[in-house]
This record gives structure tokens, sequence and C-alpha cells, in this order.
């Protein structure tokens, strides 16, 4: 089996849009919920989000490709070329253009391009639609318009798993490096939907916070959370064979080693009540790195902030990890950016690999009530230096999608 390394990352997210500029608001324990500014919100219970601020689209992208795209490409194509400049890869491509592939990811796709062409055809006819209105809402476009962007002719697909997307996206790119299918992989996940749509479905199920307070609204392993708070974003990483990035003097992010990925088959949207589905992607992911579960620093948990989530993720950690568990550093990143949904796993696995190279572990944000049913370290609060060999990440996704990811510190050898 290869060893497949981080050689690229990019970032949009609600605390920042770059990956340095995230990763600095992480640390600072920034929390990027506030009142909506993108959409009237008057005939709407929730009036809070996670939003991309100040983000010049068209001066990254060029106003006329911009146009083409529905507003999660957007992201996408945005930390993509961020990852891309990262890596190095402009001026070593691979030799072989097969031999680099593409998968990127969203749970939902173009949902605002939905919107927004529907009302157009409402009112003026549906023979007025955009002519890039088909491409603007499937979720594999943002997959596809990266891939003709930087030459990757290998395989090129979007895993549609929910919120665990951007993870299945980062893991099945991995495997196709390590088992020798691939040399470079450009893998993420990107996702916006703070829209009407959006907003009014997640609001029916009962899925989000729905009060005004932004410290007391997304609230993982907190007894009061009550819901998740809707965000938008991007992370993409550059996965390369490690013999390759070496010889060319790639920058070493860290070392992906161990995925796994089950599905609780159980309920459109509870996860199992004990566990068993998510502790199982944990152990998988344990044992295709071999990696002991005492050997793991820090999780970065899924960490929704609903009631079930975070209770029965608590649960499947002490089963996977046993009396590790105990004393393994965790925390929810979402305390700051929200439920990023489709790209919450690809950014988080950013977070997770910036851990293990800088030796902190970040906080959950905004905790106040203990709840004894989460009675792991969910670091609350201040993050804090810790020296950590093995870090992992968990999403789980609507459709009882379960999905972990093991990454290693890169110690330059």
């Amino acid at each position: 089996m290869r060893r497949v390394v981080v050689t690229g990352m990019g970032a949009v997210t609600p605390i920042g849009n770059t990956v340095p500029d995230a990763w600095a608001a992480v640390k600072a324990g920034k929390c990027g919920v506030d009142f909506i500014r993108s959409m009237d919100t008057s005939e709407h219970k929730i009036k809070i989000g996670a939003e991309v601020r100040d983000l010049p689209i068209d001066d990254l992208l060029g106003k006329k490709e911009a146009r083409k795209m529905s507003r999660y490409c957007q992201l996408a194509m945005i930390a993509a070329k961020e990852a891309y400049q990262d890596s190095g890869l402009e001026h070593a491509r691979p030799e072989d253009p097969y031999r680099f592939g593409v998968i990127v990811s969203s749970g939902v796709g173009g949902m605002d391009a939905m919107e927004t062409e529907h009302i157009k055809a409402m009112e003026k006819g549906y023979d007025r639609l955009s002519p890039f209105f088909v491409t603007e809402i499937i979720p594999n476009m943002g997959a596809g318009y990266i891939a003709i962007a930087f030459g990757a002719r290998g395989m090129c697909s979007s895993v549609v798993t929910a919120c665990a997307s951007g993870t299945n996206a980062v893991g099945d790119a991995f495997h196709r490096i390590r088992d020798g299918y691939a040399d470079v992989m450009i893998a993420g996940g990107a996702e916006a939907t703070i829209d009407h749509l959006a907003l009014g479905g997640f609001t029916s199920m009962k899925a989000l916070h729905d009060g005004t307070d932004i410290t007391r609204a997304s609230i993982p392993f907190d007894k009061e959370r009550s819901g998740f708070v809707m965000g938008e974003g991007a992370g993409i990483l550059i996965l390369e064979e490690f013999e390759r990035a070496k010889a060319r003097g790639a920058k070493i992010y860290g070392e992906i080693v161990g995925y796994g990925s089950t599905c609780d088959a159980h309920h459109i949207t509870l996860p199992m009540e004990d566990g068993e589905g998510a502790a199982l992607a944990m152990m998988q992911a344990l044992a295709d790195g071999k990696v002991n579960p005492e050997q793991i620093g820090y999780i970065n948990a899924h960490g929704t902030g609903t009631p079930p989530n975070d209770r029965i993720e608590t649960c499947a950690i002490k089963t996977a990890l046993g009396p590790a568990a105990k004393t393994v550093s965790i925390s929810s990143t979402k305390s700051m950016t929200g439920h990023l949904l489709g790209a919450t796993g690809a950014v988080e696995s950013i977070f997770s690999i910036l851990a293990l190279r800088d030796g902190y572990i970040p906080a959950t944000i905004n905790y106040r009530v203990p709840d004894p049913e989460c009675d792991l370290d969910i670091t609350p609060n201040q993050g804090k230096n810790k020296e950590i060999e093995y870090a992992m990440s968990n999403t789980f996704g609507f459709g009882g999608h379960n999905a972990t990811l093991v990454f290693r510190k890169y110690k330059g050898e």
C-alpha cells in the first residue's frame, strides 16, 4: 500500500476565506454565527446562520465564469484554486493526466439556482430558464469545473452522502491513490444552502436552532443544545502519493492513514441509538491505518448540536476507543463554523491536519451547561497546546451514512 500525503489545502468558511485565515480564527475561538444578511428572513422562523462574507467572487473567478455557476460551485472553485496554488502542482503536474483525478462532493448541490429559476419560470415561463440551469443544480458540477480548470483527466466523481459527503470524497480519493489507481487527487466538498427552500425544509423537520442569541446557537455537547446552525463553505485538499511528493520537494501538511465508511440502515435521519454504525466506521478507520485507539490524540467530532447526535456520537466514541475515550481530546469546530453539510467533512479534515501540524487542539466554544450524557473531554471554550501524532475526524449524514478519517502528523520521514 502506498502512502498518501496532503500537499495543498484551500478553504472558504464563515470564519475565514482562506486556510490561514480560517485556522487563525479557529485558534482565536471566533464564532462565525450571525444574523443572516444574504436573504430576507422576515417570513422565516430561522434568523441566524453561518455565512461566507466579504468574498470577491467575480474577482477570484471572473464575472463571466462566475455567472455560469451556482454558489456551491463558486465556493468549490475558489477553494480549489487556493489548494492547487498552495500545492505547487502548477509547476509539477502529473505526467499522465489520467492518473490525476477529482472527487469533490456536495450534499445538496445548487439549491439556490433551483429556487431562483423556479421563480423565474412561474413569472416568465419554463422556456425562459437559464441555459446553465441544469449544470448549476447538479451536485457533480463542482468536480467537473475543477477537473476542467486543472486538466485532471482521471476519475472525476461526486459522492453524495448528505453531511458525510466531504469526508467520503477525501476517503475515496485517499484509497484511490493508496491502492495504485491514481497519483494525485483533488478532493473535498462544497455547500451553499442558506436560502429559502433549505431553511424552510430544515425548519420543518426541526433540525435547526431557532433562537436569536448567537452565543447560544451552535453549542455542541451542551445540555441546552437544540439544533444545528446552517452554514456554507468549501474545503479542498490536494492528495498525493508520498514518494512523488517527496521527490518534487512538496510541502507536506500531513498524512492520511485510515478511512472507514458504514451505513446504519436504520432511519432516514436518526442515527442508531447505541451509535453502532458510527462506532464501526471509527473502528474501520483505525484498522485501515493500523492505529491503536490509545494513539488517537484528537477527534474532530461531528458534533452538530442536535440533542440525539451529540449524545449518540459520545456513545460511539466510547465503543470505538474503549478506555482511550476518557483521555482523548475532542472538539466540535461546528461551534465556530456552523454546519456546512456536504462541505463539513473536508473543512474539518483541514482543521484536523493543522491540529496535528501545530500541536493545537481547537475548542468547542460557547459551552456552558455540561450534559452528563456527553461526558468526554470536549475541550470547552479554550483551545490548548498538545503534541499529538494521530487525529480522527467524524461525519455522519442523513440516510445513515457514517464516515471517519484518521490522519498522522508528518515528521519528515
